[in-house]
């Protein structure tokens, strides 16, 4: 029987001229905006699927627009604004509000990879029964997915074993290709049992773009 589990799923509102700023050169406005439309659109069906099968919750956690925008994009689901603050700010305070509600497991997403899929995120939330944390590592040396369990993520009785939620999301080094290293590195110094799942890549630069045709949401 499966624990209490969710799915953080980080967008955004498809505004034109706010979304995918660094395709706009190629893509303009409006054809930046299509395409995060689609991907998120990828992205929530995978997970919607997930959820038929496993009963596993998706939240949105957005920035831009509003609930009703985003209920009104993609359905009855729960929406939750993203806090003010860096990456990592926002990314610690989703799996907090998680936690705080009783959560036992939860992995956050990013919308910009065309390959995860159910049976990935599936096997993500299989790999926290045995570990503490898991990791999607992307091909730009960053990372498309990041869970971990309630009991890890609780600050640390262990001497000299440092609190989890810190620890990934404080002073790290955001959209670098050192964020991937950068994590592992604190997490096996800190001696946590880390899952890995299979290398993808995301789409969020004008070299990307042929990965996006290949996919066909462009």
């Amino acid at each position: 029987m499966w624990p209490n589990c969710k799915l953080l799923l980080f967008t955004r509102y498809p505004e034109k001229g706010k979304t995918k700023t660094r395709l706009i050169a190629e893509l303009g406005a409006e054809g930046s905006a299509l395409l995060h439309k689609r991907l998120t659109e990828r992205v929530f069906m995978q997970a919607n699927l997930l959820r038929q099968r496993s009963g596993i919750e998706t939240i949105v956690c957005f920035s831009g627009g509003s609930s009703k925008k985003m209920t009104s994009w993609l359905g009855q689901v729960t929406c939750v604004k993203q806090i003010n603050g860096d990456l990592g700010q926002k990314m610690r305070a989703a799996f907090e509000h998680c936690f705080a509600g009783g959560t036992e497991m939860a992995i956050l997403i990013g919308s910009d990879i065309p390959d995860i899929s159910a049976d990935l995120l599936q096997h993500a939330f299989n790999s926290l029964l045995t570990k503490e944390v898991v990791v999607g590592p992307s091909r730009d040396g960053g990372y498309y997915l990041i869970g971990m369990t309630a009991k890890a993520a609780r600050d640390c009785a262990v001497e000299g074993v440092p609190p989890l939620l810190p620890l990934l999301f404080d002073k790290m080094s955001w959209s670098t290709g050192e964020l991937f290293n950068d994590t592992m590195y604190r997490l096996e110094k800190a001696g946590y049992e880390t899952a890995l799942l299979p290398t993808l890549k995301d789409i969020d630069l004008p070299a990307d773009l042929a990965f996006a045709k290949e996919k066909g949401l462009l």
